[in-house]
């Protein structure tokens, strides 16, 4: 078990270990990026091969959007849910991808915006990077395109980008303020920001949070709901609100924990029903063009949290990764 130890260990660790996964995906070795084990996937669209038979990264993509990406965007994929697909995206329109990863929401998201939209990818991780680009030839799109930076400082323009969308990954970020302040930045009045992330409904044992592992595989460094909708508040955003898509139960934290120490493994019973998958929606005022001044708040609109799916189905991997 690891301990974190500050804000520079989450993206040391973070990079090495997403560097790890697309270089195994790359190699056809198909290890997770938290465990080991052939490609291959019991669950459905997310594979073995980058940890992704848990319940986190399971069935999170149909057949036929599978199908419009390359074999491995989709082996890449390392997300909690399918921003893609709940974010009513339009023809024309340009997103932005914080966490891309191998690139299937980027890929997918270009499809859907056309050939007179644009879809951008952010990843801090030269791997990811380089499986992204070769997935992106492999698709034949021409309106992708992949950036290299951190999603605490976005190398876009502020009011550029009509959609922000994340899989999974803003959890991961040690300064989530920072995160949703430069998503506000980048987002043009009227924008709207859709992302699906893992969200803690009630208390979490302080070991669990403590657990870099864990932080890695979206557990740890989870919000709760509540926290969640007032950082957007405090960002700027109005009329958010976060709709439970998944909820974890006992014997999905038990293959959270199944990789960890005993002492963590004792702790299932004590985190059931904790962790859900969210859709997070909020929107950028059509009168706002920056982020609010330091110290203020803007109110939020309808700030809501909906149940719309029951606790999740176990599956047979561990040791949760996520991302893009």
């Amino acid at each position: 078990m690891t301990t974190m130890k500050g804000d520079s260990d989450v993206k040391a660790i973070v990079r090495q270990r997403y560097g790890e996964a697309a270089k195994r995906v790359t190699e056809g070795a198909g290890t997770g990026c938290c465990g080991s084990g052939p490609v291959s996937s019991c669950c459905g669209a997310a594979p073995a091969a980058i940890g992704g038979s848990d319940p986190i990264t399971a069935n999170l993509y149909d057949a036929v959007q599978a199908d419009a990406v390359p074999d491995t965007a989709l082996l890449a994929s390392l997300g909690c849910g399918n921003p893609t697909a709940l974010a009513e995206l339009k023809p024309g329109e340009t997103v932005l991808d914080l966490g891309s990863g191998g690139g299937i929401d980027v890929l997918l998201s270009a499809r859907r915006v056309g050939p007179t939209g644009v879809a951008y990818g952010l990843d801090m991780t030269d791997e990811m990077l380089a499986l992204a680009l070769e997935n992106k030839r492999k698709s034949g799109l021409g309106n992708v395109h992949f950036l290299k930076g951190d999603i605490e400082h976005i190398p876009l323009p502020a009011n550029s980008v009509d959609v922000v969308i994340s899989n999974c990954v803003i959890n991961l970020a040690a300064d989530k303020d920072r995160v949703l302040a430069e998503a506000f930045r980048v987002l043009r009045p009227g924008g709207r920001f859709a992302v699906s992330d893992v969200v803690v409904r009630g208390e979490v044992p302080p070991a669990i949070r403590r657990t870099m592992e864990l932080w890695i595989g979206c557990v740890a460094g989870a919000l709760s709901d509540r926290d969640y909708l007032d950082k957007l508040a405090h960002a700027g955003f109005a009329d958010a609100g976060i709709e439970i898509t998944r909820v974890y139960g006992v014997d999905d934290a038990r293959e959270f924990l199944a990789a960890q120490g005993a002492d963590l493994q004792q702790l299932a019973a004590q985190v059931d029903g904790k962790f859900a998958s969210g859709f997070i929606r909020a929107t950028k005022p059509q009168a706002a063009t920056a982020a609010p001044s330091p110290g203020t708040t803007a109110t939020p609109a309808a700030a809501t949290v909906r149940a719309t799916a029951s606790t999740a189905p176990s599956c047979c991997g561990t040791s949760p990764c996520c991302g893009g």
